[in-house]
Order: structure tokens, then sequence, then C-alpha cells
């Protein structure tokens, strides 16, 4: 019984000796992958050109729904005085009108849309860029794990100041290596 104790207490005490010569040799730091996305030339590049891209597909969309807004609202002014096959002819352009503006704003804009398509296009190899940098970071400072804090993820709940690595990674990229 008294062997079991010694043996309990020195896996404890090994336990803990180990534990905390581990903890000491683990460093954490932290980036904020928004900030870098918002400095980054290369990035702000791209997003220039995917709000140009949008910008000019929305203007499309709004042309072809302002087609369509004017003639609901002619056919609304008109269809007491038509026919019933005039109304039918109407009311069939007007669904063809709706479904088009539907099938751009899906195909353009859309979630699986082409702007989506041309921002995975754009920014997959920035991004990759980006993780390069902080890996290059992490392993120059011997930082065991890099979390990322931004305003839309909040990853790390708290981290000082001095082990924010943003701007290393920027410098980084900044000078392309």
């Amino acid at each position: 019984m008294k062997h079991i104790h010694i043996i309990i207490t020195l896996f404890v005490i090994s336990l803990f000796l180990f534990r905390t010569t581990y903890s000491q040799t683990q460093k954490i730091a932290y980036v904020n992958s928004a900030k870098i996305l918002d400095e980054y030339p290369e990035a702000q590049d791209a997003q220039k050109k995917l709000e140009l891209l949008g910008k000019q597909w929305q203007d499309e969309f709004d042309k072809i729904n302002k087609s369509y807004q004017d003639k609901l609202q002619e056919y609304q002014k008109k269809s007491v005085l038509m026919t019933e096959d005039a109304k039918k002819t109407a009311q069939q352009e007007l669904l063809e009108l709706e479904q088009k503006a539907y099938d751009f704003r899906q195909q353009k804009l859309g979630q699986e849309g082409e702007l989506e398509k041309q921002r995975d296009k754009l920014l997959t190899p920035i991004k990759e860029k980006i993780l390069k940098a902080i890996e290059q970071v992490a392993k120059e400072q011997k930082f065991t794990f890099v979390f990322d804090k931004n305003e839309q993820i909040q990853f790390l709940l708290y981290g000082e100041s001095t082990f924010d690595v943003t701007f290393d990674v920027l410098s980084k990229l900044k000078r392309g290596k």
C-alpha cells in the first residue's frame, strides 16, 4: 500500500514537472486577419477590382429591375382597358422579365455567382501568401500557436498586445519575403 502511494505521488510530481516544463516552452501569438487584408496592398487591389465588378453587375441588375418596374406600372395602369389575350401576353412578359432579373442576380451576385467565384479566384492566392507569412513570422519568433482575432472572428477572447504579430506579418508581406 505504501508503494502505491509513493508511485502515485511520484507520478503526480512528474506530471506537474512535465506540464510546467512543457507549458514554459509554448509561445502563443495572434494576428488580426481583417487588418492584414485591409492594409496589404495586393488585397486592397483585389478588393477594388471586386467592388468595381460588383458595381457593374449591380448597375446592370438595377436596369433590368427598373425595366420590370416600369412595365409593371404600365400594365397596372392599362390592364382595365386590355383584352384578356393582351393581359395574358403582358403578364407573360412581366413574368419573363421578373425571371430574367432573378436569374441575373443569382448568376452574377448570388452566393455561388460569378462575383463569389471572382472573389475566390482573386483572394485565395493572397490568403495563401498571408498564411505563409504568418507561418514564417511564427517560426522566426518561435511561436507554437498563432490565433486570429478580428472584428468578425473572436477565436481569441483575450490577448496582450505584446503578442500581436499582425504588423510583423504585414511587414513581411510588404517586403515580399
